[in-house]
């Protein structure tokens, strides 16, 4: 008989998904997100925070990031040295603008559970545990990794029982659960086959910087002039099965490279405890669609005309004169009430030169920004640039009508968000339940968000609209918590 093959598929559990990965399969998926994912995903952020280039960060012409959009001839060295290069960011206000709007108030959570004195409970054990983990901060980096990458993850890591201590109003910790925000480059998913929705495991890939120290080879301290010492570099990898929690480091030296298993437990919630939220819905796709990548051709168009007309401006700011018949004329110099005499009749000075108009590439420049805004969703009103042309914007209808794809825009990252932080709650309480913080029961994890609205009234006529509300009969405790008091620890 032939000798049998090893296998490298790894056991299933009775769900279909497997307990723990093979090393062939962890390192050729790790190998694809290196290939494939990871350079789109740094380019994204690279365009949003426009950082300066790491190569040129030492030069006297410090280099941005988008500069790598610009073509060639803009940025190779000619025989008269680099030209004029011009970078405007016009990706990262409109997206601090869209996050802005999402989250400009806090987002208020209610649980659905049928017994008001458990809804309360639960409710309170909710907004601790989002309170613990950095309160509205934590959806602003939820909403901003979001909107830069196009999807995000979000980590629950439930702490042993009994870590944290109880709090007198709901008898239990909210501190208990660790929420971790795993942006795009770190997170490698291991999709199921027959279905892209559902994760067979989840892996968490970085680099870490250790503490230890090691010499750093011969020719990266010539050309880098760096010391002769570094800090030793990792990679690790945490993968996440319904059923086991492994971490690998993979390390280098002169023998070879390995990854070894460094830490090994059990799954306590049954599942893989990660939320998964698309910025904008994508269908049958994992990834949802990014608020930066529409926009990087158009930035790169808007960067390359800034700069031609930089350099247009440099060369022709300055108005130039042609003397003809006078002698002299080129040892003195041009400037205020300078005069020249001379007996040639035939004598001249021609001027020439100055910066003359040019509506066309105006216009061009003027295209491009209105192209961005329809992209984006986002125009420069949103973020408080009042021009011309914006009509009687008086009354709260106009300022919609003005911002009606920015509004529509946030409607859509809402359902989205929305249902990812309902199922960010269930996964909270269900890993409440497991640990012992906090036994609930899986049809009291429903909750129901209250989202603010974008165009914040007044104090004044919120109070209002609270009296209307309070009229048509409106529970109490929900208007307070609309208004803002329910985050109280008395409301609490």
């Amino acid at each position: 008989m032939p000798a049998a093959t090893p296998s490298t598929s790894a056991p299933r559990t009775a769900s279909g998904g497997p307990t723990s990965l093979a090393p062939e399969l962890l390192a050729l998926v790790l190998a694809e997100h290196a290939q494939r994912d990871r350079p789109r995903l740094e380019k994204l952020w690279a365009y949003y925070r426009n950082p300066v280039d790491p190569e040129h960060a030492e030069s006297k012409r410090e280099r941005r990031a988008q500069a790598r959009g610009l073509p060639a001839r803009l940025t190779t060295a000619a025989q008269g040295g680099a030209r004029e290069v011009v970078i405007e960011n016009d990706i990262a206000w409109r997206i601090h603008a869209l996050v802005d709007f999402m989250f400009g108030q806090p987002l208020v959570i209610q649980s659905l559970a049928d017994n008001s004195g458990r809804a309360a409970q639960l409710t309170a054990y909710l907004r601790e545990t989002f309170r613990a983990n950095g309160g509205e901060a934590f959806f602003h980096d939820l909403a901003l990794l979001g909107a830069v990458y196009g999807h995000i993850d979000v980590l629950v890591r439930p702490k042993e029982a009994g870590a944290a201590g109880g709090s007198e109003s709901t008898g239990a910790s909210g501190k208990s659960i660790r929420l971790e925000l795993i942006e795009a480059p770190r997170a490698v998913p291991v999709l199921n086959p027959g279905d892209y929705r559902q994760l067979d495991a989840y892996l968490i890939h970085h680099t870490l910087l250790t503490h230890e120290l090691e010499s750093q080879p011969f020719i990266d301290r010539l050309l880098r002039r760096s010391p002769g010492t570094r800090r030793r570099a990792v990679q690790r990898t945490e993968a996440w099965t319904p059923e086991h929690r492994q971490v690998f480091v993979e390390t280098h030296s002169v023998v070879g490279k390995g990854r070894l298993l460094v830490e090994e437990s059990a799954n306590p919630l049954g599942r893989i405890p990660v939320v998964h939220i698309q910025n904008l819905a994508q269908p049958f796709f994992y990834s949802g669609l990014s608020d930066v990548e529409p926009l990087i051709p158009l930035q790169d168009e808007l960067n390359t005309r800034l700069s031609d007309r930089a350099n247009r401006v440099t060369f022709q700011s300055f108005k130039m004169y042609l003397g003809k018949g006078i002698d002299g004329f080129t040892e003195r110099p041009v400037g205020p009430g300078q005069m020249w005499s001379t007996d040639n009749p035939d004598a001249a000075i021609h001027e020439f030169g100055g910066d003359a108009s040019t509506p066309s590439e105006d216009q061009h420049i003027r295209e491009i920004r209105e192209a961005m805004d329809k992209a984006s969703g986002v125009s420069p009103i949103a973020a408080g640039v009042v021009g011309g042309k914006t009509g009687n914007l008086s009354s709260e209808n106009a300022i919609r009508i003005v911002l009606l794809g920015l509004l529509a825009r946030i409607e859509k990252k809402r359902l989205t968000y929305g249902q990812g932080i309902e199922q960010l709650c269930e996964l909270i309480l269900h890993a409440a339940d497991v640990s012992g913080a906090l036994p609930n029961a899986p049809e009291e994890r429903r909750v129901r968000l209250d989202w603010p609205t974008p165009f914040p009234d007044s104090e004044a006529q919120q109070l209002k609209n609270a009296l209307v509300k309070k009229e048509l009969g409106v529970d109490p405790k929900q208007l307070l918590a609309e208004l803002g008091y329910a985050e109280s620890p008395e409301r609490d």
